[in-house]
């Protein structure tokens, strides 16, 4: 995946170019609340089961907001990649989430 000329990957290396300098760890996040009309159509499918579809696009576009702010920094340190791309999930209390993203910002040759 590419943005901003900064290639992405969750291995520890870009196939085909060769790691010439470590930066630092970039790192981007956003923290999300639920929504109450997303909560009662939720609830509504938790009572019959199957996918919350509300929350599944939640969570995508929170993962993707915090991929562009993991991108801004890598972009603002002068990376040429991040490299060991993760995601963490966690809770900030019973109706918001934050997703991280982070990874390893490297120089290529």
């Amino acid at each position: 995946m590419t943005h901003h000329k900064i290639l992405l990957s969750s291995t520890d290396y870009i196939p085909g170019r060769e790691v010439v300098e470590v930066i630092d760890i970039a790192r981007g996040n956003t923290v999300r609340a639920r929504n109450i009309g997303r909560d009662i159509v939720a609830g509504l499918r938790n009572i019959v089961g199957g996918e919350i579809h509300e929350y599944t696009k939640l969570l995508a576009d929170s993962r993707e907001h915090a991929i562009q702010r993991m991108l801004a920094d890598a972009e603002r340190i002068g990376a040429d990649a991040v490299i060991n791309v993760r995601f963490v999930t966690s809770m900030v209390n019973q109706h918001a989430a934050e997703i991280l993203a982070y990874g390893t910002a490297v120089k290529l040759k």
